[in-house]
């Protein structure tokens, strides 16, 4: 193990993400358009001011996201 976290670390390490490059990722991932969130944030005029940094996500929208992804809040952090 110790030698195991350095060498991931040096070879196969994951670049920070911020919460709106794991969104469109997950998006993409999954081929999601905008109007799949709207039950998350609201409305469609609130996702795409989100998908475009005009509106942060909290931790509400961390939560509900991670349940319709099926991974982990921590992934948003």
């Amino acid at each position: 193990m110790t030698l195991i976290a350095p060498y991931e670390e040096e070879h196969h390490s994951i670049p920070h993400a911020s919460p709106i490059e794991v969104l469109r990722t997950l998006m993409d991932g999954n081929d999601l358009r905008q109007k799949v969130l709207v039950p998350i944030f609201g409305s469609e005029s609130i996702v795409s001011e989100v998908l475009h940094k005009k509106r942060v996500l909290n931790k509400n929208h961390f939560e509900k996201l991670s349940k319709r992804s099926k991974v982990s809040p921590a992934v948003f952090f």
